[in-house]
């Protein structure tokens, strides 16, 4: 790729790729990192995960506790990888090859594509389902045809956003912002007189290898599943602007919502069993069958506007994370392929998967082992440096991040095999991902079967082993590049 230049957005959409951004338009400060964090996880879906915790068979207090720890911390790994967004001027994924060399780069940069294409595609399969329990109850139509098409308009309206770009996309999350979380407010209220304190309070404590298991199933579902986009909305911030404030905006923004939402989904949950279940086919849909009929259809507008708000977020940086493999396509166009993927795997679990929960927690563990291993190595790499990245070498394989970068390329593949080792993935319909959990049994975790099967213990072990081995091994390394001139 040639040496990167800006390009300015024409008729309101950005038409800046993955180049450098201008200094002129590095005008963001910390605080606005608060809006698009928000707005992405202040979702209703968010209250869904209040069974998905549950399910691990741990008391109330007990999913409280790995709810908290689960979501900030996960959120401030996303606000440490958020500073190289500052340092660089890049997205995430070309930040990345400072560590990993300018072609190394490509592998965890596939890792990262498929993980936004998922979480994306989970975010419309939600919306569709949504759509089709609240017609139901409403009376109206809610059989395949109304499934179809809410398919094709969720998929236009969340291509159309990401296509928009950074500047409309920041503008509409105001928006967003304020209107989801009144309504989201307004629902709890709601359903407040559905909460059986007593119920809640009767169910048993866990052991507390399930009570890692969902802690682990919440850092991967909430900051994890976001920590490979992270930098891309801190590189329009100022050189100036405080790493500190980048973290603190990030992990502000991003857990102040889910911090709430899960909780009430804890308690709603707990209260019904009828509920927790509903939720395992249809998280959001589920939610509504406590609501009076009249606030069906704002419930629905604004369920959907928050999901649609997280997956433009996640489609803009896919196509930023394509573009960074290598594609020679506008930024635009990157997101019209990702959008058409989004598309068919929205359909394939709509129509085909028996239930939603299963292909969901089996993309969430498989591919959070190497983003967690990612996400380690990246943290560490950036700890190291004190200096901005040489924004020329990020483009280029003979500068001085080099083509492929060895040491990261095997603590990468290491710590993934080691995490695939110690996490299970035995969900109905994806018997094809069984093949994990292979360290459980030579390790003396007690196998498969086991209490430390559950647990799933390899997301955090591949993220420990990424973090500590660079910082050794690497060390010298980017002390060598930061030494050079620019």
């Amino acid at each position: 790729m040639s040496e990167p230049s800006s390009r300015a957005a024409a008729a309101g959409v950005e038409t800046t790729g993955i180049e450098i951004i201008a200094e002129s338009e590095r005008t963001a400060r910390p605080r606005n990192l608060f809006l698009p964090w928000f707005a992405s996880n202040i979702s209703v879906f968010g209250m869904s995960y209040g069974a998905f915790v549950l399910g691990f068979g741990i008391s109330f207090w007990q999913a409280t506790v790995a709810t908290l720890i689960g979501v900030v911390v996960s959120f401030a790994f996303c606000g440490a990888i958020a500073i190289a967004g500052k340092r660089g001027s890049a997205p995430t994924m070309v930040a990345s090859r400072a560590a990993f060399g300018v072609q190394g780069n490509k592998l965890p940069g596939i890792v990262s594509w498929i993980t936004s294409i998922g979480w994306e595609t989970s975010l419309a399969i939600t919306a569709v389902l949504a759509t089709a329990t609240i017609f139901a109850r409403l009376g109206w139509s809610s059989g395949t045809a109304v499934k179809i098409i809410a398919a094709v308009v969720v998929a236009l309206l969340i291509v159309a956003g990401a296509v928009a770009g950074y500047h409309i996309i920041m503008k509409m999350q105001t928006v967003l912002t304020w209107i989801t979380g009144i309504v989201t407010i307004i629902y709890l209220a709601m359903a407040l007189p559905a909460i059986r304190w007593d119920a809640v309070m009767a169910i048993g404590s866990g052991p507390w290898q399930s009570v890692i298991g969902a802690l682990t199933m919440v850092m991967t579902g909430m900051g994890l599943g976001w920590v490979n986009i992270a930098a891309d909305w801190s590189r329009y911030q100022s050189r100036e602007a405080s790493g500190r404030s980048i973290v603190f905006w990030n992990t502000f923004g991003g857990s102040l919502g889910p911090v709430f939402l899960i909780t009430a989904g804890l308690l709603l949950a707990g209260s019904s069993k009828t509920l927790s279940d509903g939720v395992q086919t249809d998280p959001v849909g589920a939610l509504a069958s406590i609501l009076p009929t009249w606030f069906l259809v704002p419930f629905l507008l604004v369920a959907i506007l928050s999901l649609l708000s997280g997956a433009i977020n996640g489609i803009y940086s896919s196509g930023l994370t394509l573009l960074s493999l290598g594609i020679r396509i506008p930024r635009p166009a990157a997101s019209l392929i990702d959008g058409t993927i989004l598309t068919i795997g929205t359909i394939y679990v709509v129509f085909f998967s028996p239930n939603f929960i299963s292909p969901f927690q089996s993309f969430l563990v498989t591919l959070g082992v190497p983003l967690a291993a990612w996400a380690g190595i990246m943290m560490a790499d950036i700890s190291l440096r004190h200096k901005p990245y040489d924004d020329a070498d990020l483009f280029r394989s003979d500068g001085r991040y080099g083509a492929v970068d060895p040491i990261s390329m095997v603590t990468l593949v290491v710590a993934t095999a080691v995490g695939w080792g110690l996490v299970i993935n035995q969900y109905e319909g994806v018997s094809w991902n069984d093949w994990q959990g292979y360290l459980l049994g030579p390790l003396d975790l007690g196998g498969r079967q086991g209490d430390w099967a559950s647990a799933n213990i390899g997301v955090i072990v591949a993220l420990v082993l990424g973090f500590l081995v660079t910082l050794v091994a690497r060390r010298s390394r980017v002390r060598a590049q930061e030494a050079l001139d620019a």
